[in-house]
This record gives structure tokens, sequence and C-alpha cells, in this order.
């Protein structure tokens, strides 16, 4: 693939997730039927290592053999796709980086380091490092909201205006005046929100979503962008009710019951039924038991029945 500059990356990119055995070994197999799934439903692009994808808890080995085999397929397959290099570690972060340039991702993410918060001057020395080692290729920015440092429209400003080349940042979004502090930027990025907030979030400038509700059906995601896109009312509407089956079915696991957000995800995906992998998670995090899956089903179909269409289900079948 060709590396995407910001303006090119948009849209409703699904996340992959870890399929793993029961002795908590990656099943390859599964991953590589998850991708051409993924591919089969025309996302507009697909990220590896995200937090679904158990990025923190990876040996090198299996993280360049997760890649090789993301890269292998959309290589072939024309799909943009973008490489997750996070750690907790500045250092093994960098040097996933530098492993992953050869598989011509069309960006890569990182995330900020980790285990104290970073004062502004150290972001800055740490994303010039990461971008030069990245070099042709974009970096994304993940700053998800449960990051030491939670980044402003004025931190990105003052990042972009200390000549940091980022291609684009994934953030918890906000309200009207982030919006418009974020178009105001110096510099375009490419901004990306939750899912769950995509309608919303384009009308108000974002540009896409590495998305939850691609979690759910990654087809179903992608024909409520392409409907946000054409300014289909009805998108609005279907945002309140995808929004009303969050916060009704997924977020108690999260507020109630303790369960991490990777684990919501792939709850997510075996409810939606489009994947063949299980809930589990890798040691040490709880995975949701498998017995909550039809009856959260029944409730999903009840609450958005387009993620059940026929058409979805074509999606699906190999």
């Amino acid at each position: 693939m060709i590396p995407l500059n910001a303006h090119e990356i948009f849209g409703n990119w699904a996340t992959l997730l870890l399929p793993l055995n029961a002795d908590d070994s990656i099943n390859y197999k599964q991953l590589e039927h998850q991708i051409d799934v993924l591919i089969a439903c025309r996302v507009n692009g697909i990220y590896s290592n995200g937090t679904a994808g158990e990025f923190y808890n990876q040996t090198e080995e299996e993280f360049d053999k997760v890649q090789a085999i993301l890269a292998s397929k959309c290589n072939a397959a024309a799909m943009p796709f973008q490489i997750g290099c996070s750690h907790m570690s500045p250092k093994l972060s960098l040097e996933r980086i530098k492993r992953s340039k050869k598989f011509l991702p069309s960006a890569m993410q990182v995330v900020l380091p980790d285990w104290f918060v970073p004062s502004m001057p150290g972001i800055i020395s740490f994303l010039k490092v990461m971008t030069e080692a990245a070099d042709p290729v974009g970096l994304i920015l993940y700053n998800p909201p449960q990051a030491k440092r939670k980044l402003s429209p004025g931190d990105f400003a003052e990042i972009l205006n200390a000549g940091i080349p980022l291609m684009g940042c994934k953030v918890a979004g906000g309200d009207s005046q982030w919006y418009r502090e974020m178009k105001n930027l110096p510099v375009r990025l490419s901004v990306f929100i939750p899912g769950h907030h995509l309608a919303t979030g384009i009308s108000h400038g974002a540009h896409g979503a590495y998305s939850n509700v691609a979690c759910l059906h990654p087809a179903f995601a992608q024909r409520w962008y392409d409907d946000i896109k054409t300014g289909n009312k009805n998108s609005f509407e279907l945002q309140d009710r995808i929004q009303r089956f969050m916060d009704e079915c997924i977020v108690p696991y999260i507020r109630d019951e303790g369960y991490s957000n990777q684990a919501v995800d792939k709850f997510m995906a075996a409810v939606g039924g489009w994947s063949t992998i299980s809930t589990q998670l890798r040691w040490p995090y709880r995975s949701i038991p498998e017995e909550h899956i039809l009856p959260m089903r029944k409730k999903c179909a009840d609450l958005l029945p387009e993620v059940f269409s026929d058409e979805n289900k074509l999606n699906s079948i190999f």
C-alpha cells in the first residue's frame, strides 16, 4: 500500500480482534478468516493492535506474525490498513515501528508513554522520534479516555506547531467547542472519534471512527457511515438506537461488573455473529461468559434489527 495523507484517512475502520485458542495461544487461522470477512465487508480500512487486539499482551514474535498476516492479505486486496505499534514501553513501541515499515502499511498508531504522566516537552520529544522512525508512513496518535494525559485541542496545536507531522488522532471527542478548536488546528489532522457517536461527529467535522460499532458488525457499521456521508436523515435516528444499545446493554458490563473495554469489544463481535472468534481474553483479563451471547443477541435484534439483515449474513459466509 501507499502511505496515506491526513485527508485520505477517513471513514469506518474496523479493528482486528485477537482470536485465541483454549491454551491462550493466538489462533492464526481464525485471524486470517477474520481479515477475509472484514475485506469482504468493504470497510474503509482495517487496523491491528488496538485495545481489542490486546497489543499490551503479545510477545514481539507474535506481534510480527500478526502484522505479516494482515499486511499480506490487505496488500493483496488493496485494502487500506494501519498497524498498531503501541506499547507501554516507548522503546518497544519504537522497535515495533521500525520493524513494521517493511509491511507497507497505510499508517501506524502509537500511544503516549504510560508509566508516568508525560510533560508536553516529553510528548513532543517522543513523537518527534516516532514520526522520524515511521517516515514515510504517517503516524496516528491514539489518546484514549484512560490515557494518563488526555490531550486537549490546545495540546494538539502545540504538538503541530512544534513541527511534529502527525497524520491523525483517535480521541474521545467532545462538545461543539471542542470540534471548533480541532477544526482550527494549524495543520489538518484526521480526527477519529468513538464509533457510536459517528453521525454527530461527522456533522461537526470529524473524519471517521476506529469503530466499536464495527466490532458489533463491520458491514452494518460501514453502511451506516455511507448513509451519514450521503446525508441520510435516518442516520441520526440509527445513532440514537446504537447509543441506547450501548448504554443499556454494553456499558453495564464495564460500569457495574468491571469488565474491560476489550472484553466488551469481543463480546459485541460474538453478539453480532460475524466473527468465529470467542469472547476469550488473554490472562489476566476477564472475559464475558459465552452464555451471555444469545440473550444479548435477542436484545440487540430488538433495538438494532439492521445488524442481522440478510445482506450482513451474506457478507459473513465463505
